[in-house]
């Protein structure tokens, strides 16, 4: 079910559980900036469309930006 009102949601750590989460988020239609430590998990999510950030500072300033 996809959402007329999406949000953008952040999500640090991208292990099996936070990397279904945010694909959830994806498929209903939100937005999601994600940070994990290991940089591949990061751009496994960007290439599913999400909003990759390299730091926790990066991904504040894509959050509140």
């Amino acid at each position: 079910m996809t959402t007329d009102k999406p949000m953008t949601l952040g999500m640090v750590g991208l292990g099996r559980m936070g990397a279904n989460m945010v694909r959830r988020i994806l498929k209903d239609g939100h937005n999601a900036v994600v940070f994990d430590t290991n940089p591949d998990n990061v751009a496994a999510l960007v290439a599913e469309g999400a909003t990759g950030a390299h730091s926790l500072a990066e991904l504040k300033a894509k959050m509140t930006g």
